[in-house]
Protein backbone atom coordinates (compact mmCIF):
# COMPACT_ATOMS: atom_id res chain seq x y z
CA UNK A 1 0.00 0.00 0.00
CA UNK A 2 1.25 3.31 -1.00
CA UNK A 3 1.58 5.84 1.47
CA UNK A 4 -0.44 8.68 0.24
CA UNK A 5 1.85 11.89 2.36
CA UNK A 6 4.82 9.93 0.96
CA UNK A 7 3.78 9.94 -2.41
CA UNK A 8 2.73 13.51 -2.70
CA UNK A 9 6.12 14.21 -0.85
CA UNK A 10 7.48 12.36 -3.63
CA UNK A 11 5.91 13.85 -6.61
CA UNK A 12 6.87 17.06 -5.00
CA UNK A 13 10.52 16.30 -6.56
CA UNK A 14 9.39 17.43 -9.76
CA UNK A 15 9.71 20.61 -10.58
CA UNK A 16 6.91 22.49 -12.53
CA UNK A 17 5.67 25.38 -13.57
CA UNK A 18 2.41 27.64 -12.13
CA UNK A 19 -0.42 28.27 -14.10
CA UNK A 20 -3.94 30.27 -13.64
CA UNK A 21 -6.59 28.66 -15.66
CA UNK A 22 -9.99 30.85 -16.50
CA UNK A 23 -12.87 30.17 -17.70
CA UNK A 24 -16.21 31.67 -17.28
CA UNK A 25 -19.26 29.98 -15.67
CA UNK A 26 -23.07 29.70 -16.45
CA UNK A 27 -23.86 32.79 -14.97
CA UNK A 28 -20.91 34.39 -17.78
CA UNK A 29 -19.27 35.20 -14.67
CA UNK A 30 -15.13 34.81 -14.87
CA UNK A 31 -13.86 31.78 -13.26
CA UNK A 32 -10.13 31.00 -12.29
CA UNK A 33 -7.92 28.43 -10.52
CA UNK A 34 -4.15 27.61 -9.65
CA UNK A 35 -3.33 24.52 -10.86
CA UNK A 36 0.07 22.53 -11.83
CA UNK A 37 -0.58 19.92 -13.82
CA UNK A 38 -0.28 21.56 -16.99
CA UNK A 39 1.59 20.07 -19.93
CA UNK A 40 2.09 19.90 -23.20
CA UNK A 41 0.73 17.08 -25.42
CA UNK A 42 0.62 17.45 -29.31
CA UNK A 43 2.69 20.16 -31.48
CA UNK A 44 0.03 18.70 -34.34
CA UNK A 45 -2.77 19.42 -33.94
CA UNK A 46 -1.33 21.72 -30.98
CA UNK A 47 -3.15 20.49 -27.63
CA UNK A 48 -2.28 20.98 -24.01
CA UNK A 49 -3.48 19.08 -21.10
CA UNK A 50 -4.07 19.68 -17.71
CA UNK A 51 -6.43 18.64 -14.39
CA UNK A 52 -8.74 19.85 -11.90
CA UNK A 53 -10.02 17.67 -8.83
CA UNK A 54 -13.51 16.45 -8.97
CA UNK A 55 -14.69 18.30 -5.97
CA UNK A 56 -12.85 21.66 -7.06
CA UNK A 57 -15.85 24.70 -7.08
CA UNK A 58 -14.95 25.55 -10.81
CA UNK A 59 -14.97 21.98 -12.32
CA UNK A 60 -19.01 22.99 -13.09
CA UNK A 61 -17.97 25.84 -15.20
CA UNK A 62 -14.84 24.02 -16.83
CA UNK A 63 -16.97 20.74 -17.88
CA UNK A 64 -19.58 23.83 -19.34
CA UNK A 65 -17.96 26.37 -21.12
CA UNK A 66 -16.00 25.41 -24.28
CA UNK A 67 -12.92 27.84 -23.86
CA UNK A 68 -10.42 28.45 -21.38
CA UNK A 69 -7.18 30.08 -21.45
CA UNK A 70 -4.35 28.70 -19.70
CA UNK A 71 -1.88 31.56 -17.75
CA UNK A 72 2.13 30.81 -17.26
CA UNK A 73 2.63 32.65 -14.29
CA UNK A 74 5.90 35.07 -14.25
CA UNK A 75 8.07 34.36 -11.25
CA UNK A 76 7.19 38.16 -9.92
CA UNK A 77 2.97 36.46 -9.56
CA UNK A 78 3.14 34.41 -6.70
CA UNK A 79 0.37 37.09 -5.30
CA UNK A 80 -1.82 35.78 -8.49
CA UNK A 81 -1.36 32.25 -8.34
CA UNK A 82 -2.05 32.66 -4.27
CA UNK A 83 -5.10 34.56 -4.99
CA UNK A 84 -6.53 31.76 -7.28
CA UNK A 85 -5.67 28.95 -5.45
CA UNK A 86 -8.38 30.33 -2.87
CA UNK A 87 -11.91 29.88 -2.41
CA UNK A 88 -14.72 31.99 -1.94
CA UNK A 89 -13.26 35.14 -2.71
CA UNK A 90 -13.88 37.07 -5.89
CA UNK A 91 -10.46 36.40 -7.77
CA UNK A 92 -10.95 38.81 -10.24
CA UNK A 93 -11.08 42.04 -7.95
CA UNK A 94 -8.95 44.71 -8.65
CA UNK A 95 -7.39 42.49 -11.54
CA UNK A 96 -7.12 44.59 -14.98
CA UNK A 97 -8.53 41.17 -16.91
CA UNK A 98 -8.65 41.12 -20.82
CA UNK A 99 -11.19 39.19 -22.92
CA UNK A 100 -9.86 36.22 -25.00
CA UNK A 101 -10.78 33.76 -27.37
CA UNK A 102 -14.46 32.52 -26.37
CA UNK A 103 -15.05 35.86 -24.14
CA UNK A 104 -12.85 33.36 -21.32
CA UNK A 105 -10.79 36.29 -19.27
CA UNK A 106 -6.67 36.98 -19.74
CA UNK A 107 -4.39 38.13 -16.62
CA UNK A 108 -1.92 40.24 -17.90
CA UNK A 109 2.13 39.78 -16.86
CA UNK A 110 2.22 36.39 -17.62
CA UNK A 111 5.26 34.53 -19.40
CA UNK A 112 3.17 32.62 -21.46
CA UNK A 113 -1.05 32.24 -22.68
CA UNK A 114 -2.48 29.73 -24.73
CA UNK A 115 -6.51 30.50 -25.20
CA UNK A 116 -7.89 26.84 -26.39
CA UNK A 117 -11.15 25.56 -26.81
CA UNK A 118 -11.71 21.67 -24.85
CA UNK A 119 -11.13 18.47 -27.28
CA UNK A 120 -11.79 15.81 -24.50
CA UNK A 121 -12.41 15.17 -20.78
CA UNK A 122 -11.21 11.75 -19.49
CA UNK A 123 -11.67 10.32 -15.76
CA UNK A 124 -8.46 10.77 -14.01
CA UNK A 125 -8.75 9.34 -10.41
CA UNK A 126 -10.05 12.31 -8.14
CA UNK A 127 -9.05 14.59 -10.91
CA UNK A 128 -10.93 15.20 -14.38
CA UNK A 129 -8.06 15.45 -16.89
CA UNK A 130 -8.94 18.28 -19.63
CA UNK A 131 -7.19 18.64 -23.37
CA UNK A 132 -7.61 21.37 -24.89
CA UNK A 133 -6.61 22.36 -28.27
CA UNK A 134 -4.67 25.73 -28.51
CA UNK A 135 -6.57 28.23 -30.63
CA UNK A 136 -4.03 31.57 -29.86
CA UNK A 137 -1.18 32.32 -27.65
CA UNK A 138 1.40 34.98 -26.51
CA UNK A 139 4.46 34.50 -25.02
CA UNK A 140 6.59 37.34 -22.78
CA UNK A 141 10.98 37.23 -22.14
CA UNK A 142 9.74 36.37 -18.43
CA UNK A 143 11.33 34.22 -15.97
CA UNK A 144 8.08 31.37 -14.64
CA UNK A 145 7.16 30.54 -11.74
CA UNK A 146 7.78 27.17 -10.39
CA UNK A 147 6.56 25.07 -7.66
CA UNK A 148 9.26 22.65 -6.16
CA UNK A 149 8.94 20.71 -3.18
CA UNK A 150 5.59 22.31 -1.69
CA UNK A 151 7.56 25.74 -2.01
CA UNK A 152 7.29 28.61 -5.01
CA UNK A 153 10.91 28.54 -6.80
CA UNK A 154 12.32 30.60 -9.52
CA UNK A 155 14.82 29.64 -12.08
CA UNK A 156 18.32 30.45 -10.57
CA UNK A 157 20.05 30.24 -14.21
CA UNK A 158 19.28 31.20 -17.80
CA UNK A 159 17.60 28.58 -19.98
CA UNK A 160 19.91 26.59 -22.58
CA UNK A 161 18.43 26.44 -25.72
CA UNK A 162 17.66 22.29 -26.56
CA UNK A 163 19.81 21.70 -29.45
CA UNK A 164 22.87 23.10 -27.24
CA UNK A 165 22.38 20.43 -25.29
CA UNK A 166 21.54 17.75 -27.62
CA UNK A 167 24.91 18.72 -28.73
CA UNK A 168 26.31 18.37 -25.42
CA UNK A 169 24.72 15.12 -25.30
CA UNK A 170 26.25 13.65 -28.99
CA UNK A 171 29.62 15.34 -27.91
CA UNK A 172 29.46 13.19 -24.48
CA UNK A 173 28.39 10.13 -26.20
CA UNK A 174 31.19 9.95 -29.12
Amino acid sequence: MIDPRAYRNALGHFATGVTVITTRDAEDKPVGVTVNSFSSLSLDPPLILWSLAKKSYSLDAFERHPAFAVHVLASDQQSVSDRFARAGTDKFAGIDAGEGFGGVPLLPGCAAVFQCTTEHRYDGGDHVIMVGRVQRFDTAERPPLLFYRGRYATPETEAVPFTSLLRAFAGAAA
